[in-house]
């Protein structure tokens, strides 16, 4: 019987909301549902924090307490959790799964803080049915999603959710808080907030000139920095070559503003290009709801558009305004599994 048919069976006996941890030893004691796991009362409640988070009001079970399941059908009162880390909630309420959020969601339940091998999170992650994959080595998958993950944001300067430890084991960064790993991620959260500081105080002539460079040492070729016209028009035009191959040109408006660029400016834009050009706004701020929504109208040019953080990201990833200084952390490694 699978866990969540032996978990209404359960509740449907008892008449009353039951602990998780109750829901399988009663389980277990009928052998209603098997498992090999070494933490069943972690798997069932995860199955069915899970099962409620991805149905909502359809779904045959509401919690009433912190651990407390009952049945819907019973109408009680639906215990209101506190969403304590929106990055995590976020990833719980997603219908379906990428490897890596399913990855973070079973170290959430089942790591207990501790790292765990990248082996064992593809076998939770296969037993709860996060993610569909017909891959004949989902395990490899994982560890090279993740491994991929942390080298992206690392680049970027950005902090990963992930951190490797060796011999396959894996944690979450925000268990960190202490030792060098810690200071350096504090450091380098307080250099983002000073760049993004001193790219809003620099001058519009300068911000339009550094612009260019990042563009440059991005891929772009032929960059041209237009006149300054009080913000009225295209600031920057190149052209992003790929491979040799794909040629696309690019008109850049600097925005270095405090407040949201609003949609207007998008079809400002959107106006101002030329034949087969795209367009791209970049700003210190961020932009509106409306700015957004007309910037990806299908029935005309997209608009790119990069806020303030995803140009700090780029600075950093393309080492404009910024250094990096390596450090190399040692771990003892005795097995010569990966």
């Amino acid at each position: 019987m699978e866990s969540l048919d032996a978990t209404e069976k359960v509740l449907l006996e008892a008449g009353e909301p039951l602990h998780y941890g109750e829901i399988t030893q009663r389980m277990l004691k009928r052998e209603w549902w098997q498992t090999d796991g070494k933490t069943p009362d972690a798997t069932v409640n995860a199955r069915i924090t899970v099962d409620i988070k991805r149905r909502g009001e359809l779904s045959r079970f509401m919690r009433t307490a912190p651990g407390i399941f009952a049945l819907r059908q019973w109408g009680l009162k639906e215990y209101a959790r506190q969403k304590k880390n929106p990055k995590t909630q976020k990833v719980l309420d997603t219908e379906k799964y990428s490897f890596t959020d399913a990855a973070e969601v079973v170290l959430e339940n089942f790591a207990e803080k501790q790292p765990m091998h990248y082996r064992q999170i593809t076998d939770h992650i296969l037993e709860l049915k996060l993610v569909d994959t017909e891959g004949q080595t989902p395990e490899a998958t994982l560890y090279a999603m993740v491994l991929t993950e942390i080298k992206r944001h690392t680049e970027r300067g950005a902090t990963p959710r992930f951190v490797k430890y060796g011999r396959g084991l894996i944690g979450l960064r925000k268990w960190m808080g202490e030792g060098l790993a810690f200071r350096i991620e504090q450091h380098n959260l307080d250099v983002r907030k000073k760049l993004l500081a001193h790219i809003s105080n620099i001058t519009p002539d300068d911000f339009e000139q550094l612009l260019g460079l990042l563009l440059s040492e991005m891929g772009f070729e032929n960059i041209e920095v237009t006149k300054s016209s009080g913000d009225g028009g295209i600031d920057v035009r190149g052209t992003l070559v790929v491979g040799d191959v794909i040629r696309t040109t690019m008109a850049v408006q600097a925005k270095k503003w405090k407040h949201n660029v609003q949609s207007p400016i998008v079809q400002q834009v959107r106006g101002s290009l030329g034949t087969h050009e795209q367009g791209m706004i970049i700003t210190t701020s961020g932009f509106s709801k409306g700015a957004q929504k007309e910037a990806a109208r299908a029935d005309a040019i997209p608009v790119a558009l990069v806020n303030g953080e995803q140009l700090v990201d780029l600075l950093i990833e393309h080492h404009v305004l910024t250094k990096h200084v390596p450090y190399e952390l040692i771990y003892l490694d005795t097995n010569e599994e990966e």
